[in-house]
């Protein structure tokens, strides 16, 4: 499943982070790359370790955790650190595959999924496309500032050239309570079908104890904490 989410919507949050993000200090992205991946990877990547960055990732991360569409499509267990992403001219991010395991000793995590948060508006730059390979089909993604889009880690991907101006996104990488990604459809749809019978039956209807009942026992069934 490749889904877009409307992450940030709050104009004062965007704000704030692009306040923080003038703050950052900036690498060569080849730092953090495999020996694959480091032949394709043209950016930069910012310093997460200084006050600015870890200010900033506790900021998205927890305006992430709180995004009721974000935890019923991806049921994250936890989060890799967050990288804030620049790319600028002939920057790019040729097609590849991320690791599907990252970190280390306790920090260790499954990909599942991957995101890619936009903090640039698409008129800022020309190029720079997230471009997502599924089976039988090819999705290109160029989001509004705010936005996101979620999807397979085991995805091959890339991101386009870009030709002028300068892209920012904020990317990670979500092992979820529940591997197995077609369950995880399927606990998205039970959500979104509650959420709209909510507001049009009573709280205590058969009909949405019924429903309660099945995704909470789908959930004992099928989640690994």
């Amino acid at each position: 499943m490749i889904l877009a989410v409307h992450a940030i919507p709050e104009a004062e949050h965007l704000a704030a982070i692009a306040e923080r993000i003038a703050l950052l200090e900036w690498r060569d992205g080849r730092e953090t790359a495999g020996s694959v991946a480091r032949e394709v990877k043209r950016n930069e990547q910012a310093a997460m370790d200084s006050t600015a960055g870890r200010s900033l990732q506790d900021e998205i991360s927890r305006i992430l955790w709180d995004n009721p569409v974000f935890r019923a499509a991806a049921q994250p267990r936890r989060f890799s650190p967050l990288i804030i992403s620049r790319t600028g001219p002939d920057g790019r991010y040729g097609a590849h595959v991320d690791n599907a395991l990252m970190g280390r000793g306790a920090q260790r995590l499954r990909t599942d999924l991957s995101f890619t948060l936009f903090l640039t508006p698409p008129g800022d730059y020309d190029g720079g496309e997230l471009v997502i390979h599924a089976a039988g089909m090819t999705q290109e993604v160029k989001g509004e500032v705010g936005h996101m889009v979620l999807y397979p880690s085991g995805s091959i991907h890339e991101v386009r050239p870009v030709t002028r101006g300068t892209r920012i996104v904020c990317v990670g990488w979500i092992e979820s309570l529940i591997a197995d990604p077609a369950q995880r459809e399927m606990l998205f749809d039970l959500e979104n079908l509650r959420t709209a019978l909510r507001q049009q039956l009573p709280s205590q209807s058969p009909e949405l104890l019924t429903l309660d009942k099945t995704i909470a026992n789908l959930l004992r069934m099928w989640a690994r904490p």
